[in-house]
């Protein structure tokens, strides 16, 4: 598979481990995987670790290579997400390098009860997936490494426990997967029948009547809340509770999970409900809203053995943590999981929200608050920038917190931080499609937080693909599908093979923890918002360009394909896709030769093509959307490898510490003598014009102009996602008479929040036409002075454009909306509409009720339907 859509957002990063995780992030997607066989191994050194196996039982892997102990490590997770020990060391060491690699997928699970008297090592089974193809490479380096391999064909096949995963077979009395996932779905809607009571918020705080539908979400999120219930798949059975999809049993009642994902459409009013949440809790709570949780809360559960249940196990188990240094991941497990005497403290109790969000979506919260609250009634603090308080008394002062994610992920590593050392009242991820890269660091700061009550609000929970669930599900402490290993095999890889039990599955789980509404359903009576679709017919000189350049690429594209290398030349289709999308707009944007953007299969030292060089840092400074490899972003201190591939400084150097030097996309040998700097970027003059207006520019023209004359006052907004664009259309525009103001991703937050609050005045003199960024514009920010959009390009990703529009479409907008996509007819930008479509089918089939049995991602064959080449 080939993922076409990089990761849009501004504040991401995320480890090259998830490359080989996420099917949309990867070349090689774990949905194509296939059982090989398994192997049994031992999980060796539980003498030093807390978590326990207490029954059969499926277990996470997770690899470790930073330990210092071992490179190969392969470190062993129960269903709460502890570690229980590792693989022993002949088995990872066979393994480690096909996981490193990204050649297989281990799932690993426990045939039986572990004996008692097992003090050093529990009997396990690992079974090992991989792509067809590999499978010959597979086999020979476990049969070179000294492990049996039992495979179909293998008498000991008939011993894998894999079955007790999917279908339970050969045991009647238990339920199958998918039976479990039917009852849950049942006993969880007889519980939803009472959630939905509409709750008017209290008026000593809350100063505006909210919508029906609003009252009906607040009404949902107090008793998401205010429930003590079992989380779904926990029943109790004679005083133990058991988790039914892995047996795990333990004495200590599980915590309820106290939210969830607020998933209501955009411009529904989101923020003022959550308010309304946070005043209904402040005033109903008592003492002003003081945590009132047990004490079982209030150091973290660790110790998870079902023996362990007094004090004094409990505070042997923190001490047998303390003594095990085997491993570097302890420090974190210690900082994350464990509050020990020595560490920081943890405040007990606080009645502070933490609202965490982009800095442009600050305004939103502050004006939300002052629009619709009783002066004083809820204080605000904002936790950023350089003078932020580092006292937590002082945080525990306000009843508001605002930070951002580039925040916490910069204070991650700091062990002071007050934000992590708060205990929160309730943890609010705005915009929280931000944290769908699990494994990025800003995921990673953000889950760690201490607070019971979670929740996760975005209008677009599903962007790419299913996994960008996972990580609002591992947010939420959703046990077992927090853990990685158990969301692949019990959702992921059938929901990407086009096995619809796998949609089934997410649909029930999604199910039980979202609340969804969408404003088609009529619930604000918002004016209406029609889409239309422009088609403009290319001019005969850009036409004979584009059709050259396509050709060239299929040809380019066919020869990858023909050798099998698609993955090896990645950046360089990405390139050619590119450039084929910029002719389709403007040929300004993009030199006319595509063999200059083609990159030799043998390794070039870019230092030494001065003319590769200048042509990648053209790619880069002419596209919003080429994003870093490895942290799936927008590149920042640039560097070019000698195999002509383009990463970020601090990505590429931590890859290379922390694994084996190769370029992670090409594999060639790479050290930091091979990186080179990319010379600074030049800025494009503001008001240069292209020479000639392309086919796409006129048409906008002649449709601004049209509006114009039928209401001089109308204002407009046209997205694209080339900001170099957006400067070439400021020229044309001010000499057919537009006042036009510009919002790009190079602006600050405080310039951005100028441009709206100057779009949004209403005096006749005031700007009519914002020349806007698709991704700087896209969440966060009110536009309701404009109500005509224009795309000037398709997105990759629908949810982005969807974003873009409801910032003009949503409450306060008091006239008909009018959205207008320009798509340049026979070219890659119609290939890239049938693409939207299946992403609007997974979001759909992932948080409805129906959906079609194939959600299979971007693959190879829609790449050549991209170019028009034959699949």
């Amino acid at each position: 598979m080939l993922s076409l859509n990089l990761n849009d957002d501004e504040e991401e990063e995320i480890t090259l481990n998830q490359l080989s995780q996420d099917p949309q992030l990867s070349l090689s997607s774990s949905g194509e995987t296939y059982l090989v066989g398994f192997i049994f191994a031992n999980i060796v050194g539980i003498q030093y670790y807390t978590g326990r196996i207490s029954g059969r039982e499926m277990v996470g892997l997770v690899r470790e290579p930073l330990n210092p102990y071992d490179e190969n490590a392969i470190k062993v997770l129960n269903t709460r997400g502890n570690q229980v020990g590792h693989i022993e060391r002949a088995v990872a060491k066979t393994l480690a390098p096909l996981l490193d690699t990204h050649v297989i997928l281990v799932e690993g699970i426990v045939p039986k009860t572990p004996n008692k008297n097992a003090r050093f090592k529990i009997p396990c089974q690992l079974h090992i997936f991989s792509a067809l193809h590999s499978f010959p490479q597979v086999r020979s380096a476990i049969l070179g490494g000294g492990l049996e391999l039992m495979t179909q064909e293998s008498a000991a096949f008939a011993l894998s426990d894999a079955a007790v995963v999917r279908d339970m077979k050969n045991a009647k009395c238990i339920k199958t997967v998918d039976e479990i996932f039917r009852l849950v779905d049942e006993n969880e809607g007889r519980k939803g029948e009472g959630s939905s009571v509409k709750l008017d918020p209290p008026r000593e705080v809350i100063v505006t009547e909210l919508f029906e539908h609003q009252k009906e979400g607040l009404g949902w999120l107090v008793h998401r809340e205010s429930s003590e219930d079992l989380p779904p798949f926990w029943e109790e059975k004679d005083g133990l509770f058991v988790n039914v999809l892995t047996n795990y049993q333990t004495s200590v009642r599980p915590e309820p999970i106290k939210g969830g994902i607020f998933a209501d459409d955009m411009g529904l009013g989101k923020t003022l409900t959550l308010l309304s949440l946070i005043a209904h809790d402040k005033v109903c709570s008592g003492n002003g809203g003081r945590v009132d949780d047990n004490a079982s809360e209030e150091k973290g559960e660790m110790v998870d053995d079902p023996s362990s249940s007094n004090k004094s196990n409990s505070k042997r188990g923190r001490k047998a943590k303390r003594g095990a240094t085997t491993t570097a991941n302890n420090a974190r497990n210690k900082k994350q999981k464990v509050v020990d005497d020595d560490d920081v403290s943890v405040c007990s109790e606080s009645k502070t929200t933490l609202v965490v969000c982009t800095p442009s979506v600050f305004s939103v919260w502050v004006s939300q608050l002052c629009d619709h609250t009783h002066t004083g009634s809820l204080t605000m603090y904002m936790y950023y920038g350089g003078e932020r308080t580092k006292d937590v008394d002082e945080l525990k002062k306000y009843d508001l917190v605002l930070t951002s994610y580039i925040t916490l992920s910069k204070e991650d590593d700091q062990v002071y931080s007050p934000i992590k050392k708060m205990k929160w009242r309730r943890i609010i991820l705005d915009e929280g499609h931000l944290i769908k890269n699990a494994d990025a660091k800003q995921s990673r700061a953000v889950t760690a937080l201490i607070g019971k009550r979670r929740w996760v609000v975005t209008g677009t929970p599903v962007q790419n693909s299913s996994c960008d669930l996972f990580s609002l599900v591992a947010f939420l402490k959703f046990d077992p599908f927090s853990n990685k290993s158990y969301w692949n095999r019990l959702i992921q890889r059938p929901l990407a093979q086009g096995d619809h039990k796998g949609l089934q599955r997410l649909q029930v789980l999604m199910s039980t923890v979202t609340l969804r509404r969408m404003k088609d359903q009529n619930l604000i009576g918002l004016p209406s918002k029609s889409v239309q679709t422009c088609y403009v017919e290319l001019m005969q000189e850009e036409r004979d360009l584009y059709e050259r350049m396509e050709e060239e690429a299929k040809q380019v594209v066919k020869n990858y394909i023909n050798r099998g290398n698609i993955t090896h030349n990645y950046s360089t289709i990405l390139s050619i896709i590119l450039r084929l999308r910029q002719i389709s707009t403007d040929v300004a944007l993009c030199p006319h030769d595509i063999k200059s953007l083609i990159f030799a299969d043998s390794v070039q030292d870019v230092s030494n093509n001065p003319k590769l060089l200048e042509k990648m840092m053209s790619l880069l400074q002419d596209a919003e959307d080429f994003d870093c490899p490895i942290c799936i972003s927008p590149p920042t201190d640039v560097v070019i490898t000698c195999c002509a591939h383009i990463f970020c400084r601090s990505c590429i150097t931590k890859t290379l510490k922390r694994t084996k030097e190769n370029c992670p996309m090409c594999r060639h040998p790479l050290s930091m003598s091979d990186l080179y700097s990319a010379p600074p970027p030049t800025e494009t003059t503001p008001g240069v014009s292209s020479p000639k207006l392309s086919s796409k520019v006129s048409v906008l023209l002649k449709l601004l102009s049209e509006s114009k004359e039928k209401n001089g006052a109308v204002k407009s907004v046209v997205f694209s996602q080339f900001r170099k664009m957006l400067l070439l259309l400021e020229e044309p525009l001010k000499s057919a008479g537009f006042n036009t103001l510009r919002l790009d991703g190079t602006m600050s937050a405080k310039k951005r929040a100028q441009v709206i609050e100057a779009f949004s005045d209403s005096k006749s003199d005031s700007p009519t036409v914002l020349l806007a960024s698709l991704k700087a514009s896209g969440t966060g920010i009110n536009l309701t002075a404009a109500s005509v959009v224009y795309l000037l390009e398709p997105w990759w990703n629908p949810a982005t454009e969807e974003q873009a529009m409801d910032r003009v479409h949503r409450i306060g907008q008091k006239r008909d909306v009018k959205i207008v996509r320009v798509i340049a007819k026979d070219t890659i930008e119609e290939r890239v509409l049938e693409l939207q479509e299946k992403k609007r089918e997974l979001a759909r089939g992932a948080l409805g009720r129906k959906g079609s049995k194939d959600k299979r991602e971007v693959n190879v064959q829609d790449l050549c339907r991209l170019i028009s080449l034959p699949a």
